[in-house]
């Protein structure tokens, strides 16, 4: 049996832009001694930018070559998502997920670059914040995670918004980052947090930021087969670029 590293790699890479790319706008709007503090005051407009600036990044990776090989997951909940809807073969899905974590803390390792402002923006560590609990927290992240799955497979589902799906990113993460980051910090992705987390070596409430986005998956999925988004199907485990599959790894309708 023939195993896809080439996917496996761009999976990797993606991630690790996602994390780079995604995580320097964080210390650009929040770092101490950041040109964007002074030139935007406001924190919840900074969040929106963050959150605009994150969602978009993720967007041009999905558009990339690199999105075209691997179908730019860059998270492992989406991919866990894609193989119980039965898009991805459990090899496959491992895989993918070995390469987000690995790809995670690659990506973020650069950000040591920033020095102080990155270290006084924790280098865009997720932790509860101020004030809240854990359980705020974990409920942010369930909630908003169960909102990228659904948004997804609306997206994904629906032959005319399907190649748009890319689009839907950066508007959603305006929003929740605006509304929810203050609670979180807004991550829906596991290995997002652990790739900062590792770096900047704080671990605080490390779990929310694994049980939240997971439980978020299952709500999603569950509110997609039991509503009136089931007749959305997914067609293949891929964001854009939905007819490259070179490597023969995504799959098509049952039936």
């Amino acid at each position: 049996m023939n195993v896809p590293w080439p996917t496996y790699l761009s999976e990797f890479i993606g991630t690790a832009l996602l994390i780079g790319v995604g995580l320097s706008f964080v210390i650009l709007d929040f770092g101490a001694g950041s040109p964007i503090v002074a030139l935007l005051p406001d924190a919840e407009v900074r969040r929106a930018l963050t959150g605009f600036l994150f969602g978009t990044t993720g967007a041009l990776i999905a558009i990339s070559y690199v999105g075209k090989i691997s179908g730019a997951h860059i998270n492992p909940v989406v991919t866990l998502a894609f193989h119980l809807k039965g898009k991805m073969s459990l090899r496959d899905t491992a895989g993918y997920i070995a390469a987000q974590f690995a790809g995670a803390i690659a990506g973020a390792l650069p950000l040591l670059l920033w020095g102080n402002m990155g270290r006084s923006a924790g280098f865009g560590i997720t932790v509860p914040g101020n004030g809240d609990t854990v359980w705020s927290a974990l409920w942010g992240e369930t909630v908003t995670t169960a909102a990228l799955i659904i948004g997804l497979f609306i997206f994904l589902g629906h032959k005319r918004l399907r190649q748009f799906t890319p689009l839907f990113f950066p508007f959603l993460y305006a929003l929740m980052v605006w509304l929810e980051g203050p609670l979180s910090g807004t991550s829906t992705n596991p290995a997002r947090s652990v790739g900062p987390a590792v770096v900047a070596g704080v671990w605080t409430s490390w779990w929310i930021y694994f049980i939240g986005p997971l439980a978020g998956m299952f709500l999603g999925i569950g509110f997609h087969e039991f509503s009136w988004l089931k007749p959305f199907r997914i067609e293949v485990a891929k964001i854009y670029h939905f007819g490259h599959d070179r490597y023969g790894i995504f799959k098509k309708p049952r039936g």
